[in-house]
């Protein structure tokens, strides 16, 4: 950050850092409360949907749930529509996920649902916040630092630098800096060079472990489903994703929990998707012809930065997206959870810019507590995690082991766990007495028929 005294009148600008997910959800949420929307990436973007340096995940599987697309279809309105038009799949059948190897039984109320790849979706939202009249995206551009006040107390703009040869230096003036650069974001260094305290680190050990590769698709394959997901589970530490996207192909994705790591070579990856719970995966590698070679990501841990607990916090800012929470990306949580962030945002700055920081950081804390306690809870299942067991711990998760099992037959339950899985309700709702009354009910029925 550098202090300049002439900045500190009002702009009626804001600029976004990372033209993101969460970045273009969030300047779609400024655009209606500021005259200027200036969105700095440090990345060379395309004119389509092509893959970006930047985004080394961008070639793996990408799941919107179904509380970010509803959410994004709010924030964009016709962005379904949009996206089918770009190519993306539509369907009104189910993508199977499977929950401790149960299958969830699907609701009888059956959506449009819309698959894509990354670059499509990035490429679609581009062009969306591009055509807003008040919105400019400029690419190939660096933030150095934020600028402050003399008081360093507010935020009122970012020094740029372009990233071509002979580029100097200078400074856009912003009423609000929003940070969506990622999980490698500089926020919590630039606080501590200004005086404020960095947030609390949360991490989540997970040793995560994925490789992605396209194939043809064709009509026999899933009997013409498009989709099927098997998330880990203690026992099986072992997943994956298949799911149609554009172009008539398949993406399909293998990962594993604490060390299984897949293969690269087919014989091998076969073999891998044979240990799977679900027949899907193998069948499918069995008949399926490949588009693209292999690539494989390791994820680390999840890592959660609480903002919410910081008492002071910089006016004129805000951080977003995976700079403030980054999860396991078995779960599919991120980009829901940028599109939920953006809406509230934009509900917001509805009642001005006074203490903005915090009745932000307050208000993204429900639906990112929803996402991280399923996604911790699931990975603390496993005994790898080495988090020692609590009995709290231990009967929940007997209750969503449970859980999962009624699913398969229950409406009731299943409908509660598909919200929880699709981020479109609270983690209140699998405690509900009507769906706690259910699992009990499906506990005791299979104790009888033992």
């Amino acid at each position: 950050m550098s202090s300049d005294a002439s900045m500190i009148e009002r702009t009626d600008s804001a600029v976004v850092i990372g033209a993101s997910i969460a970045g273009l959800a969030a300047a779609r949420a400024l655009s209606e409360s500021f005259a200027k929307v200036t969105v700095v990436e440090r990345d060379a973007l395309p004119t389509g949907a092509a893959h970006r340096r930047a985004v080394p995940q961008g070639k793996h599987v990408h799941s919107l749930l179904a509380g970010g697309a509803a959410t994004l279809e709010t924030l964009f309105p016709g962005f379904g529509d949009d996206m089918v038009a770009a190519g993306a799949v539509s369907f009104r059948s189910n993508v199977d996920w499977y929950l401790d190897g149960h299958l969830v039984k699907p609701p009888p109320q059956r959506r449009r649902g819309v698959v894509s790849s990354r670059p499509l979706l990035e490429s679609v939202l581009r062009a969306r916040v591009t055509g807003l009249p008040n919105v400019t995206v400029v690419s190939e551009c660096d933030v150095l630092k934020p600028i402050v006040a003399p008081d360093r107390r507010r935020v009122t703009g970012v020094r740029v630098q372009g990233r071509e040869s002979g580029s100097r230096p200078t400074d856009l003036a912003a009423d609000l800096v929003v940070d969506a650069s990622g999980r490698a974001s500089r926020s919590s260094i630039w606080l501590t060079e200004y005086g404020f305290r960095p947030p609390r680190e949360t991490r989540m050990s997970v040793d995560t472990t994925y490789v992605t590769r396209s194939y043809r698709r064709e009509p026999h394959h899933l009997d013409g489903r498009p989709g099927t997901i098997i998330s880990p589970f203690p026992g099986s530490p072992r997943g994956g994703f298949l799911l149609a996207q554009e172009n008539d192909e398949f993406i399909f994705t293998l990962g594993g929990l604490f060390g299984e790591q897949p293969p690269m070579d087919d014989d091998a990856l076969l073999r891998f998707a044979e240990s799977l719970p679900v027949d899907d995966f193998a069948n499918f590698l069995r008949t399926a012809t490949r588009i693209t070679e292999p690539v494989k990501m390791r994820y680390p841990s999840s890592v959660r930065r609480h903002y919410e607990e910081l008492d002071e916090f910089p006016a004129g800012y805000l951080v977003v997206g995976d700079a403030v929470c980054s999860f396991n990306p078995v779960y599919g949580h991120g980009m829901t959870i940028a599109a939920l962030s953006a809406a509230l945002l934009r509900d917001l700055l509805e009642t001005g810019l006074e203490d903005l920081a915090q009745r932000f950081f307050q208000a993204v804390t429900g639906p990112i507590d929803t996402a991280w306690t399923v996604a911790t809870r699931s990975d603390a299942r496993f005994a790898e995690s080495g988090i020692p067991p609590t009995l709290e711990g231990r009967l929940l998760d007997r209750y969503i082991s449970r859980m999962a099992h009624a699913a398969e037959t229950d409406d009731v339950v299943a409908a509660a766990v598909h919200g929880m899985l699709h981020l479109t309700a609270s983690l209140d709702t699998i405690l509900a007495p009507t769906v706690l009354g259910r699992v009990l009910r499906h506990m005791s029925e299979a104790v009888r028929v033992c």
